[in-house]
């Protein structure tokens, strides 16, 4: 097992398994439950899924779906997409899903990450930024699927989240998203500088390095992959992967 988390993070449209880039375009990859099956196979050591238009087409998790996953799934795992209050969250973890992962709603309702975090505990609780560099090269932070943004700074929201009780964060950056050009290690180092909860980089992973990169001169605590573990390489064909241990150790060591 890596000292370092390595997490497929799988974005969802209901029942369906997709990838986007830049939080657009998304192209269909497969069926969860089969792609499941095989990261089981490859023993990943914990498995993340975001139902990315569940908030925005404002519907609820496919509980149905979910609940496959789990029946299926060898590893923790953890879910976010239109989680809106406590009892659907409840349902969640009762199916097998060990976390919750809140982004619009953590906004529109912080009170539910503090009810969620105090009945829970904080491990159960991961925090979602979203986060797009404007002209200025200034962070915003961004709800609803990267739709809308909100009046708060990335460092200032990602404090608020750690006060109200979550127990990590997950950081996406907008701009890196499917694009296999690396993490923005910028945002990792401000936002790392200003919470004491372990941070998971999402966008823009494309190689063994730039793992290392995010973890090393960004200080995450975990790195998530979307194109690199549904991708055979940039441009070609779906393949469900995920990088060699061996190679991932020594990059991360």
């Amino acid at each position: 097992m890596l000292k370092t988390r390595v997490i497929p993070c799988l974005q969802l449209i209901d029942s369906s398994l997709v990838k986007t880039v830049k939080f657009d375009k998304p192209g269909y990859i497969g069926d969860p439950i089969n792609t499941v099956r095989i990261f089981n196979e490859l023993e990943v050591d914990e498995l993340c899924f975001l139902d990315i238009r569940a908030s925005t087409q404002n519907r609820q998790p496919n509980l149905e779906v979910l609940q496959q996953i789990s029946n299926e799934c060898f590893m923790p795992l953890s879910y976010g997409g239109g989680v809106k209050d406590f009892n659907t969250a409840q349902q969640i973890l009762s199916i097998g899903f060990e976390k919750i992962i809140l982004n619009t709603h953590a906004y529109r309702n912080p009170e539910l990450v503090t009810k969620l975090s105090e009945h829970f505990g904080a491990q159960a609780v991961i925090g979602s930024i979203d986060v797009k560099k404007n002209i200025w090269g200034k962070y915003q932070v961004f709800i609803n699927d990267g739709t809308e943004k909100i009046a708060i700074d990335a460092e200032e929201w990602a404090q608020k989240l750690e006060s109200l009780g979550t127990g990590e964060l997950l950081v996406t950056s907008i701009d890196k998203d499917g694009t296999w050009l690396g993490y923005d290690v910028e945002i990792m180092k401000k936002i790392s500088s200003v919470v004491s909860i372990p941070l998971i980089a999402n966008g823009g992973a494309g190689s063994i390095e730039h793992i290392g990169d995010v973890v090393h001169k960004g200080h995450a605590s975990a790195a998530a992959l979307g194109s690199m573990v549904v991708y055979q390489k940039k441009g070609m064909g779906v393949l469900v992967n995920f990088p060699d241990k061996k190679l991932l150790a020594a990059a991360l060591n």
